[in-house]
């Protein structure tokens, strides 16, 4: 719905009223929309003697509000469901906001598309609890923050665990970054990308989990900050027991382990991050780095590297070799 309206102080009674009309059975196009009808409408704000007028609109507004958006209420807070942020592989993330004393608080629910995934955003629950409680807190950035973990039962009676995560403003997925650079990533900036995705791993491992699903989708990059974080935890497992599953799709990425259902160490997690480098720098990287990439892509788990921080060093080590002391790159990543 487009209206003429900008600002709640210029949004006439009447106005308001020919908007809330206009919307039927629909309900705001944004929060702010939502807003400004809400305060042009509120019974206080009612121009003399339509205090009723405007007691039934705001009525009928907030009842539209609630059929389109519905409300999760937990021991902690009241989340209202926004739009659909993006729908992955077996969960689905909508932006929602809850109130704290008076402030409008954004997060992302995630949400299983089906009920019988429940143990895996069970799974991540416990992994982003891990890392914000007993792991190295220098490097809980390269998580994202878990709010809290609840269990949902909707009208039908199926339940659903759902996982509540701070956004993240500003990243892109190593999948956009691929889609944007067909012909390859110059290796000095995909360096620093390794870099940080080696940390995140190596954060991760010494806490005794094991990502498991180190794909381009599940790697998020700040392209002004040269953030990194790692995302879907869905995955994860302690370090020797088999991943619980896979993207079907991206099979051909995984080492032999994972669909062996064979124990998963962090030479799993070091063979998916070298497996997102290859295909971000392509055929660019020079030989000595192939030849690094190919050590860790190696089909027996037992031979591949297993430690994110000793190979951080020797990565470092090879760097300094190929283009001297680091200095930091502007990355520019088109607009999504």
């Amino acid at each position: 719905m487009t209206t003429a309206f900008t600002t709640a102080s210029t949004l006439a009674f009447d106005e308001a009223l020919a908007a809330l009309a206009a919307l039927g059975t629909g309900e705001p196009a944004s929060d702010r929309e939502f807003r400004c009808l809400a305060r042009a409408l509120h019974p206080d704000a009612a121009p003399p003697g339509r205090r009723d007028e405007a007691t039934a609109a705001f009525a009928r507004l907030t009842a539209a509000r609630r059929r389109h958006r519905p409300v999760l209420t937990t021991g902690r807070h009241s989340y209202t469901l926004g739009a659909t942020f993006t729908t992955g592989d077996l969960t689905t993330l909508r932006h929602a906001t809850y109130d704290d004393e008076g402030t409008s608080c954004e997060v992302l629910l995630k949400i299983p598309l089906d009920p019988a995934d429940n143990d895996l955003t069970h799974r991540e629950a416990r992994a982003l609890t891990t890392l914000a409680t007993t792991a190295d807190p220098r490097h809980r950035a390269y998580a994202p923050t878990l709010v809290e973990s609840f269990r949902h039962r909707d009208e039908g009676g199926t339940e659903r665990r759902v996982n509540v995560l701070r956004p993240l403003t500003g990243f892109r997925t190593l999948a956009e970054v691929e889609v944007a650079y067909p012909g390859g990533v110059d290796p000095r900036d995909a360096a620093w990308m390794w870099r940080r995705l080696l940390v995140a791993l190596g954060w991760a491992h010494r806490a005794g989990l094991v990502h498991g699903a180190v794909l381009p989708e599940h790697v998020l990059i700040h392209p002004e900050r040269h953030g990194l974080v790692l995302v879907d935890w869905c995955y994860a497992t302690a370090v020797g027991e088999t991943v619980p599953a896979l993207v079907s799709r991206h099979r051909d990425l995984y080492p032999p382990e994972v669909p062996g259902r064979r124990p998963a160490t962090p030479a799993t997690d070091l063979h998916l991050a070298s497996t997102c480098v290859a295909r971000l720098t392509r055929d660019l990287a020079p030989r000595p780095m192939r030849a690094f990439l190919r050590g860790c892509l190696l089909p027996a788990e037992a031979r591949r590297p297993h430690d994110a921080w000793r190979l951080l060093a020797e990565l470092d080590d090879l760097l300094d070799r190929l283009y001297g002391p680091r200095v930091f790159r502007p990355f520019h990543l088109p607009a999504a």
